[in-house]
This record gives C-alpha cells, structure tokens and sequence, in this order.
C-alpha cells in the first residue's frame, strides 16, 4: 500500500478536547523553527511564562509550560510533592480523581481517599471532616473541573482548608483554566497544573503548571530522591531562568511553544473576566437548545461547567452511531460518556475557540437532525 501525505478533514471539535484550535494560533505553529537554546526564543520563553501568570492569575515565580501533555503536568506535582509515606487526601469523583489516587500509590504515598457521587463537587463537608480525622496528611488533592462529568468544585473553599490545615494543595485545572474563574494566589492554591488543549484551544501535548514557593519549599526538603528524572522540576527551573541563566534540560517543542504563546496571548487579548462569561453565554445559548431537544443534564446547574456539557442520551439512541453520524455527515465531533456514563451520556465541550455562536447552532441542528434520523 503507497502511503502518502496525511491531509485531515476540517473537524468541528466540540468533545472533551482536544478543542478547536483558531487560525492564528495555526499559523504560529507553522513558523520558522529556531533553536531551543537562541537568545529570541528564551524571551519568547519568558513572555510565556508571563502570560500563563496572568492566565493562572499568580505571582509565583515558578510558572512554565512542561514539555508534555496535561497527565504529565498530573504527574509532576505528584513525584515532586509526594516522597514515600506521605499521606495523601485525594478526592475523588470521576475519571481524574482516581488518576491522582494512582500517582500517589506509585510515589509510594498513603491514600486516603474522599468520595463523591460521579456528577456531584467534592464535598468541602466531607473534605473538612476527613482533614480533622487525618492532621498528619501531607497534601489534599483534587480536581477543580472533572472532565468526566462536567462538574466544577469549590476550588477556593478546597485550597482554604488545605491551609488551615497546614498541607499542601495540589489542583487539576486542565479543563478550567481560562474556562471559568481560577485565581491561584488568592485562593492559596500550591500545585495547579493544566492542558494547552481544553479551553486555551492551543495544541495538545503541553502543561502548564504553577507552584507556589510552598511548594517549592517542600520539594527543596526532600529526604529522597525525585523518582522521575524528565518531571524533576528542580531541574526544570533553571531551564525556564530566562536569558543567561538558563541550562539546558531537553530540547524545548518549539513550535508547540509559538502556537501556547499566541493563544494566551489571544486570552490575554480578550481578557480572563471576558473569556469566562463568553464561556457561560454559549453555554446558556447551548442548555436552552439541548432542554429543547428533550436533554437532561448529568450535574446539577449550580456545579456545572460551561465549557464540558455532560448531558444524558434520550432513550432509545443509539450513542455510537449517533456520534458517527455527526462526524461522518457534519465534522462535528462530541465526546461519549467514560466510566459509569459510558453508553449513557455525551460530553459536548465549548472551549476556548470553540466556544462561538455558530458551534452552538452547528451543533443544535446536526443533534436534531441526527436523533430524527436515528429514530
């Protein structure tokens, strides 16, 4: 079989994420290659770190872009911040939560795990009660947008407690950032990592990923050994020092690098407060059609994201070839349902570019169209 150039259909990416990626961040991409180690592109490098500051809104001074995908970024706090036998409260409620309850046991940590139902915050409550019954706990970890379910958690109530408490937070915001309101410094947040592919609508395979000098002071302390040399971000630090001072670590995704500079710029651009309430406009505009169509929501409407709409199939669809149908005759993709909504709900995401009035009707009208046909 003669294999030639790959040539994609122009998809309409309206899933859990990837997300739909702008031209302007498609033509950064596509520029002339420089070295990872030229003067222009470690100011480059320092404009980054300075627009994820603003996206993440903090001050901390480690604030970079790990050379891989959001799981890494997951990964990272975890064999940073976790040396073995620390104890750990993960919160759990969905996919991803149980991801954090996994890098805890490989680091050789303690588990003590916080459940809630899928489609339901984490309970500050049980949260609470669960920190007073373990004051040796080192860490709590939890998911601020579970991308699962759909549903956002009181991050700022979460981190609070985890400062009252004297321990460490670590914070999946892969699918909130720049989606819905996150302000690391103010609400005490340590550990915050994301994806440059949800709501940034950049390319996928980078993290951004911010500690606070908590955090940082913790992983000064270490008695052991970070167990990953690539995640050792004692490492990455310097690598990130700016003109210089600056030591080569790996060899930077430089294009991927142009391509998160112009989308924060674009966020930037736009600014934070106005992104978050165009998230939530589309998201109104997209309930309202899909309660019209005759579907239920998995997550109640005041813990629910704008940006990851996670909604039950009516009876009687079927779920795969419904999801065909939309990418074979409209380019538009959605996302099924993991886990326990496997077979049983679709995740139709607006994030970031993807988060416009004509996706919003795409996506209305192929939906109806579609369920019609498969009835």
């Amino acid at each position: 079989m003669a294999i030639t150039s790959f040539l994609p259909p122009r998809r309409i990416l309206m899933g859990p994420g990837p997300s739909d990626i702008s031209p302007q961040v498609l033509q950064a991409l596509s520029r002339p290659t420089v070295g990872h180690l030229d003067p222009l592109f470690i100011t480059m490098m320092d404009e980054v770190k300075s627009l994820l500051q603003y996206a993440f809104q903090t001050k901390n001074s480690f604030t970079i872009a790990l050379s891989a995908p959001g799981s890494a970024g997951m990964e990272a706090c975890f064999v940073n911040l976790v040396e073995p036998g620390d104890k750990v409260i993960v919160c759990r409620n969905g996919v991803f939560g149980e991801r954090m309850r996994e890098n805890v046991l490989r680091c050789g940590g303690e588990v003590v795990v916080v459940d809630d139902e899928w489609g339901a915050p984490v309970s500050v409550d049980k949260v609470e009660q669960t920190l007073k019954a373990h004051p040796d706990a080192k860490a709590l970890a939890f998911v601020h947008a579970e991308t699962s379910t759909g549903a956002l958690s009181d991050a700022q109530a979460l981190g609070a407690l985890a400062k009252r408490f004297g321990m460490l937070s670590i914070v999946d915001a892969v699918t909130s950032l720049g989606g819905v309101p996150l302000l690391v410094d103010e609400w005490q947040l340590d550990a915050v990592y994301s994806g440059s592919q949800k709501c940034l609508s950049c390319v996928p395979g980078l993290s951004p990923l911010t500690f606070s000098d908590a955090a940082i002071a913790k992983i000064s302390s270490r008695k052991t050994p970070i167990q990953s040399w690539f995640l050792d971000q004692t490492l990455v630090l310097a690598y990130w020092s700016g003109e210089g001072r600056r030591s080569y670590h790996h060899t930077a995704p430089v294009n991927s690098l142009y391509a998160l500079h112009e989308s924060l710029l674009m966020l930037q651009q736009e600014g934070l407060e106005n992104a978050w309430e165009r998230h939530q406009t589309m998201h109104q505009k997209l309930k309202v059609g899909l309660e019209n169509l005759g579907f239920e929501f998995v997550v109640d409407e005041a813990y629910r994201l704008p940006q990851l709409n996670a909604v039950y199939l009516p009876q009687g669809v079927n779920d795969g070839a419904v999801r065909q149908h939309l990418l074979k005759t409209y380019n538009l993709e959605i996302g099924a349902g993991l886990g326990g909504l496997a077979g049983k709900a679709w995740r139709i995401g607006l994030m970031g570019y993807a988060a416009r009035e004509e996706n919003v009707a795409l996506c209305l009208s192929a939906l109806e169209a579609s369920l019609n046909t498969s009835k």
